[in-house]
């Protein structure tokens, strides 16, 4: 498995492109990512009962279209909670970009962030989805163009991909996304696309993706709260013209892997934008009965906003950690917790069977003050870890939301 340069565009078949068309006051607002070959689809959404036309729409296809073709992606306004309007107008966003391309309007994706409850300005959306789609391009720097023009409260676009060995082919596997507010997904993330060009039944991408977002997407969390559009949707077109991958071989297992490695590397950068953050913040929670009271425990740390705000001034105030453990839900013996923080500058071991050790606060601040910081939580009861990310908490945040539609 090798990391190579670009997104969306890297695997074989497929191409991007990213323009201004005026929904925003200013930034690229509206990307499309297309393959040349009819691709497999599948996705995960957002847990939200409230939910976008498009997550809506895309729902459907997922469950009855066999092909997917193109996704269609705008910001600045989230076309959620538009009613029946809003649904008209995401069909014909879908529709418009159909007709361009010459493909089946059940083929088309479609996809919004930013401002719930207005609505789309349509016109100026299917006015530019001609220029769209003449942008085209299977370069790499389209593929940017497309992850830059879905950013909302962003400060940089987040790409990755990488090239692997199923079947004796080279496999590629490339993936955009945007988040940086409203991150706490379940089964989902804000705005994410995968691209592949393995050749793979739909049924086990599905389960390939749903499983995937269990320990990538879904174990970030930047403020607690589930959008109303969180989308992760995947297309993969064949052309590395591998054997089809219908049953869960090793095939199987070494795409899992590389869909996981891409999505991870999304993650992070998803967890490291936060609105307002000055650092990522992974949490591991190690020895724990079963996965899943290791989940819940590390999910517990990220998400306290007092452990985000020690991070943020960099207080080694392990306290707050304990506590966030405690409130879980989770049974374990507070008295047999060993806590650990690293970074780039040191590690250090602040608490030792549930008691604080002889630790030096100057060296465990300037552990914290690193743009990456790490807490390991082991809880000495079993073999299960798991680790979640997430970022401190800054005065920014309030700034940014307070003033989000302006």
């Amino acid at each position: 498995m090798k990391l190579i340069h670009g997104g969306v565009t890297a695997p074989k078949g497929f191409a991007a492109s990213g323009i201004y068309a005026g929904i925003k006051k200013k930034r690229k607002d509206i990307a499309l990512v297309y393959s040349a070959h009819p691709a497999k689809g599948a996705g995960t959404f957002t847990s939200n009962v409230v939910k976008a036309a498009p997550v809506l729409w895309d729902l459907k296809l997922t469950k009855e279209s066999e092909n997917i073709q193109a996704i269609v992606i705008n910001s600045g306004v989230a076309n959620a909670c538009t009613g029946e309007e809003g649904d008209k107008n995401n069909l014909l966003m879908a529709e418009t970009v159909a007709k361009e391309l010459q493909i089946p309007i059940s083929s088309v994706y479609t996809a919004s962030t930013g401002v719930i409850g207005k609505q789309l300005p349509i016109d100026i959306i299917t006015a530019a989805i001609p220029t769209l789609v003449k942008e085209l391009d299977d370069k790499v720097e389209a593929g940017s163009l497309a992850a830059e023009s879905i950013m909302t409260t962003d400060t940089f676009s987040k790409e990755c991909a990488l090239t692997c060995l199923i079947g004796g082919k080279e496999v590629t596997v490339g993936g955009m996304a945007k988040g940086s507010g409203m991150i706490h997904p379940n089964m989902a993330t804000l705005i994410g696309v995968v691209t592949t060009d393995i050749s793979i039944s739909k049924e086990l991408l599905q389960e390939a993706i749903s499983e995937d977002v269990k320990h990538s997407f879904n174990m970030i969390s930047v403020d607690r709260d589930t959008s109303t559009n969180d989308s992760l949707l995947v297309l993969a077109n064949g052309m590395a013209a591998n054997y089809e991958i219908r049953e869960k071989n090793e095939d199987y297992y070494e795409f899992c892997k590389a869909l996981n490695t891409v999505t991870t590397k999304l993650s992070k950068m998803i967890a490291a934008d936060g609105e307002g953050a000055t650092k990522l913040l992974e949490v591991t929670v190690k020895g724990a009965k079963d996965h899943e009271e290791a989940v819940i425990l590390s999910k517990s740390i990220i998400t306290s906003n007092l452990v985000k705000t020690a991070v943020f001034g960099n207080d080694a105030n392990w306290g707050r950690i304990l506590c966030a453990m405690g409130y879980s839900g989770v049974d374990f013996d507070p008295y047999k917790v060993d806590l650990t923080i690293e970074s780039e500058d040191g590690s250090l071991k602040l608490v030792e069977d549930g008691m604080a050790t002889d630790y030096s606060e100057d060296l465990a601040s300037k552990i914290l003050s690193a743009k990456e910081v790490k807490a390991i939580a082991n809880i000495n009861q079993g073999k299960a870890y798991a680790t979640a990310w997430g970022c401190d908490f800054s005065y920014d945040y309030v700034k940014i939301n307070a003033d989000y539609r302006s």
